[in-house]
């Protein structure tokens, strides 16, 4: 009986933080900086971040700036995700034409913060890179395929 009570208090628990977790999506997509372009839509977001957090179970993640900056000129493949509330914006601006040079699909989403829980992180990031892997194919070609899409052709 107990324990029936404490789980039920936890889930209560997690709605609430679910309810009042923070500034809504339109709050969240006005602090976006203006070459945020393409700016994932809402459901998109949900799925890139259920992404992220298949990614980082496996080790396929290239989490902040250097990291990926770094693969990415090494040649590696993935999907590249950056916050659009990054500040200053000029951090990350060159980075989307060395995604298009390398034909790497790229998006924007609105929140740092939520970029940086999604990696499993406390700390905000300004960007990331999801690798493919076998565990999470299906999600992550989903999630390509709708990034091809909002991505301009070079």
């Amino acid at each position: 009986m107990g324990k029936e009570k404490k789980e039920k208090r936890v889930s209560e628990a997690a709605e609430d933080a679910e309810t009042t977790e923070g500034p809504s999506w339109e709050e969240l997509v006005s602090r976006v900086g203006i070459i945020a372009k393409p700016l994932a839509s809402k459901k998109l977001a949900k799925r890139l971040y259920k992404c992220i957090k298949k990614a980082q179970k496996q080790k396929q993640l290239r989490k902040g700036v250097r990291e990926t900056q770094k693969f990415i000129r090494k040649g590696e493949k993935g999907l590249v995700i950056f916050a659009g509330d990054t500040s200053p914006i000029e951090v990350i601006c060159h980075l989307p034409f060395v995604c298009e040079e390398e034909d790497l699909p790229y998006c924007y989403t609105p929140s740092r913060e939520d970029l940086g829980a999604a990696c499993g992180s406390k700390r905000p990031t300004c960007m990331v890179m999801i690798k493919p892997h076998e565990d999470y194919q299906e999600l992550f070609d989903e999630v390509s395929s709708a990034l091809r899409e909002l991505t301009p052709p070079v």
